[in-house]
């Protein structure tokens, strides 16, 4: 679907969505009702866009499985605790893109 010879690198979820809106690839499942919800989401702004995704993705499991969440809240901290530390350093999202291109492209 979104492999094509004319595709970019996008500069954020957001282009690549709305790439594919606009071909249609990514809504061959979905009502006329549901694709125009889904342009009318693209358009919000990026936090309002965040916290309907939110919603939406906590919307498909009602149930929590308890022991899973512990065991997450557990990772983010320790996750935490390595960068106040020291222990580990975070990486900027450039650098993330720069090497994802890299590992697509061989550039």
């Amino acid at each position: 679907m979104l492999l094509r010879q004319e595709f970019s690198w996008p500069r954020g979820p957001r282009e690549l969505c709305a790439k594919q809106v606009a071909s249609g690839d990514i809504i061959l499942n979905m009502t006329q009702e549901a694709r125009e919800l889904l342009q009318k989401a693209l358009a919000l702004p990026e936090n309002e866009r965040a916290e309907l995704a939110g919603n939406l993705i906590s919307s498909l499991d009602a149930t929590v499985d308890q022991d899973v969440d512990a065991a997450w809240q557990q990772e983010v901290v320790r996750r935490l605790h390595e960068v106040q530390s020291g222990k580990v350093e975070t990486v900027s999202w450039e650098e993330v893109q720069q090497k994802g291109r890299t590992l697509l492209h061989g550039k």
